[in-house]
């Protein structure tokens, strides 16, 4: 599609960045010719595709350019998916993928469960590989000044308990079951507040038992600072998730999580949170209450485990090794011992 809004950043990191201008859900035979004279022009080593339509578009579009598919990477984000709610041009796109799935070099997956839901469908590739997500902690951190003045700007007192939630609006990240859960919390006369930040819930409708309780950002782009005002943290997908960005970000940032127990979400967390099932709002409701009641002392102490865990497993200097490995295994020794890789 468009440059969307890193664009302008990776122009003025030295990045040529070419832009298809498709439109969402519309097929474009002339942005697949446009990809076709790239590739023949640059004639790259490693062809990298993100998400299901690009993963189908890209092969083709390495064929048609005479590069084989033997330079081409898939990159699944997701774990499983509903197809309730996907488009129907998605599903015949997951299907096409599944029987092509042997073709790429490799397919690559940032889940152990996005792993093992698309070998259960049928993906057989010639290679798998793990990359999970990475997590800077110089970026993503506590900061006691950024969460008085991030307070004082959404009007909490510093006593009050602040339950935040960053997700667009999408029934992905079931929503219903957020709002149904802080119901049931705000039943006790307790100083609560709940934070929603993302893309679209401004214009979610809040039931009215909460409107005097929760707080609506819409989409930001302070994001770590946002955090740091924060208590506790809170995603309660309903399916589809691979390794949630947002949880990284959140542990990093030293807060204690409560997750819905999708893609690597459980392991992810490990013992510094607490996961239930999809779609339960009563043991949603019953999670951030233990962690709410918690002595100060032992909720820190969850979130310092949750930092910890992101510090030991997923920094994100361990992430670009990963794809820097995979890269080099791709070229041969001329190229691999070109690629370098650079502090941003």
């Amino acid at each position: 599609m468009n440059e969307g809004i890193y664009g302008a950043t990776l122009r003025d990191a030295g990045v040529e960045l070419h832009c298809l201008q498709m439109r969402r859900g519309v097929p474009s035979l002339p942005a697949l010719l446009t990809l076709v004279r790239v590739l023949r022009r640059h004639k790259p080593d490693v062809i990298m595709t993100w998400l299901y339509h690009a993963d189908l578009l890209g092969l083709l579009a390495s064929l048609l350019a005479g590069l084989g598919a033997r330079r081409v990477v898939w990159n699944l984000r997701c774990s499983d998916f509903d197809s309730a709610v996907s488009a129907g041009s998605t599903r015949l796109v997951i299907r096409a993928l599944t029987r092509l799935s042997a073709l790429p070099a490799a397919v690559a997956a940032n889940s152990w469960s996005g792993r093992r839901h698309h070998a259960m469908i049928g993906y057989r590739p010639q290679r798998w590989v793990i990359l999970p997500n990475g997590f800077d902690p110089g970026e993503w951190r506590p900061d006691a000044s950024d969460r008085c003045r991030v307070r004082r700007e959404l009007g909490l007192a510093e006593h009050s308990t602040a339950i935040g939630m960053v997700a667009r609006a999408d029934p992905q990240k079931d929503h219903a079951t957020f709002f149904a859960a802080a119901e049931r919390l705000c039943a006790d006369d307790r100083d609560l507040w709940f934070i929603l930040i993302g893309r679209g819930t401004e214009d979610l409708t809040v039931p009215a038992a909460l409107a005097g309780r929760m707080k609506v950002l819409g989409e930001r782009q302070d994001i770590q600072r946002l955090l740091r005002g924060l208590d506790v943290f809170v995603l309660c997908s309903a399916y589809s998730e691979g390794f949630p960005n947002v949880i990284g970000e959140a542990m990093a940032t030293g807060l204690p999580c409560v997750v819905t127990d999708v893609g690597d979400s459980k392991h992810v967390v490990g013992d510094s949170g607490l996961v239930v099932p999809r779609r339960d709002s009563d043991a949603l409701a019953q999670a951030l209450n233990t962690v709410i009641i918690e002595p100060i002392a032992k909720r820190c102490e969850r979130g310092r485990r949750a930092r910890e865990r992101i510090e030991r497993h997923y920094q994100q200097d361990a992430m670009v090794a990963g794809y820097v490995d995979l890269w080099r295994s791709m070229c041969g020794p001329h190229v691999a011992g070109r690629l370098q890789v650079h502090d941003k």
